[in-house]
């Protein structure tokens, strides 16, 4: 790993996201705020970037370089005062609000440098700024999100989203399915496998000896002894009393309407729920445009923002959008780094 990556200050890649949206706008303000705590490298379009930066504020320096130059040298120094770009052409103008699918391409370029620069060792984390899925579709790729594609891309055959903010940690057995296919794409194995991903990451990236993690039930009432569905007791219940017998801090299941309150969220520190919309709408509640969203089981750290591109906030001009999410998105990616490097060094 470069001298780059160990040092106090994390180099963190941060993609842009859709160039029509307040991505690049959030990126350059966010990682311009931080840039005594993280060194900062943006991936986008180097001309885009740098007259965004000199609108938003003429202090902001940008100092841009090709891929390969980095694939041949390593990233340059970062100079005081200075964010580094790493340039990724767009293939076509940007109008703000509109997409163009002609971008697609350029938007998913990004994501692999990023990817590339994790495993190369340039990069400590990345961080992704929101992107358009139907830009990508109409653009001839098939494209569910960003944590499904820098799964296959990494070659990773199981990850799990997890959501931080207002004070919760929030993972999910399933992301994003219809609600009418939930309950068959939870199995034991399935259950188990998030699990075993979310203890073992919550101690390697987060530093937590004994992760205490609770789980929710499928069902109202957590099935009610099986006259509201039987899944918590063929699936969940088998799953988290295996987990308890291999030493794990696990616990549930919890009905999900009164999982969320104090007596049983001080002692835990993450919630596993089962589905997107049952866990997630107390998390964003408590923390929107705050919140952070994490893949866990990567060989690598990212995290990303808890919003999406927002183009009608794009269309009308800087200065509208809120780069909070941003912001602790990347103090996030920081932490885990740190916590990873601790682990790593023996000194956790």
């Amino acid at each position: 790993m470069s001298e780059q990556v160990m040092s106090a200050r994390p180099v963190i890649g941060i993609t842009c996201g859709e160039p029509a949206g307040i991505g690049p706008e959030i990126s350059i303000r966010a990682a311009w705020r931080l840039r005594d705590e993280v060194n900062a490298v943006l991936i986008g379009d180097a001309a885009l970037l740098s007259m965004l930066a000199n609108e938003i504020d003429p202090a902001i320096r940008l100092v841009a370089t090709s891929i390969q130059a980095v694939r041949n040298d390593g990233l340059p120094a970062f100079p005081p005062g200075r964010l580094s770009v790493i340039d990724c052409p767009l293939a076509a103008h940007v109008v703000a609000g509109t997409l163009n699918a002609k971008n697609g391409a350029h938007v998913l370029n990004t994501i692999d440098i990023a990817i590339e620069g994790a495993q190369a060792g340039w990069l400590a984390a990345i961080v992704t700024a929101p992107l358009q899925k139907s830009t990508i579709n109409d653009a001839g790729v098939p494209f569910t999100g960003h944590t499904e594609y820098l799964a296959e891309k990494t070659g990773t055959d199981q990850v799990v989203m997890m959501l931080a903010g207002g004070g919760l940690r929030v993972a999910l057995a399933t992301t994003h399915l219809p609600l009418k296919d939930v309950a068959a794409a939870i199995t034991r194995d399935s259950l188990a496998r998030t699990l075993d991903i979310l203890h073992a990451e919550l101690r390697s990236k987060f530093g937590l000896a004994q992760p205490r993690i609770i789980v929710t039930g499928l069902n109202p009432h957590a099935g009610e002894g099986g006259y509201l569905g039987r899944e918590e007791i063929d699936v969940i219940t088998p799953v988290v009393q295996a987990a308890q017998n291999s030493g794990m801090a696990v616990s549930g299941p919890y009905p999900a309407d009164t999982l969320f309150q104090p007596k049983y969220l001080e002692s835990a520190d993450c919630v596993l729920a089962m589905y997107h919309d049952q866990g997630l709408p107390v998390l964003k509640h408590a923390s929107f445009g705050r919140g952070v969203n994490i893949t866990l089981g990567l060989p690598l750290i990212r995290t990303s923002v808890d919003h999406g591109t927002a183009l009608d906030l794009a269309a009308r001009g800087l200065g509208l959008a809120d780069d909070g999410s941003m912001q602790e998105a990347i103090h996030v990616a920081a932490q885990m780094v740190a916590a990873r490097t601790a682990i790593q060094s023996g000194t956790a």
